[in-house]
């Protein structure tokens, strides 16, 4: 077994889903590992990841709309306010998704499905730049 790890930057223009399956790619081929779990995390609070469909981006809109309406900025509940009425909000965000995902790769490929891709999920409203650590392992 070969352990292979890469800190990916992944800037982002505020909230919104952002692909970055290319990278991951790209990880995996430099590698050379053929087989094996790609483990990606989402080293934040306020950002997360998701594998959701790559091929309609109405599927991206219509998931932020949603997560839009199921945890709105500025809710007056929210004790958590210093770093602006998007914080709190763009944590619960987080607690809903998943900050990691394994996925196995074989014959050094990603076995995503066919419209499968693998986003990172920006929750606050401004500008960030994200750090996704990739760790490979296998053979």
């Amino acid at each position: 077994m070969s352990v292979a790890q890469v800190n990916l930057s992944v800037p982002t223009k505020g909230r919104g889903l952002y692909e970055i399956t290319p990278r991951l790619d790209t990880a995996l081929r430099e590698s050379g590992l053929k087989s094996g779990i790609a483990n990606v995390f989402c080293r934040h609070t306020s950002a997360s990841l998701v594998i959701m469909e790559n091929a309609d981006p109405d599927v991206l809109r219509d998931l932020e709309h949603w997560m839009t309406r199921l945890v709105p900025d500025g809710d007056p509940s929210f004790l958590h306010t210093l770093e602006g009425d998007d914080d709190m909000p763009a944590h619960i965000r987080t607690a809903l998704t998943r900050s990691g995902e394994a996925i196995p790769f074989a014959e050094g490929r990603l076995l995503l499905g066919t419209w499968q891709g693998v986003f990172l999920w920006e929750h606050r409203r401004i500008p960030h730049t994200r750090s996704v650590l990739v760790t490979l392992v296998g053979d």
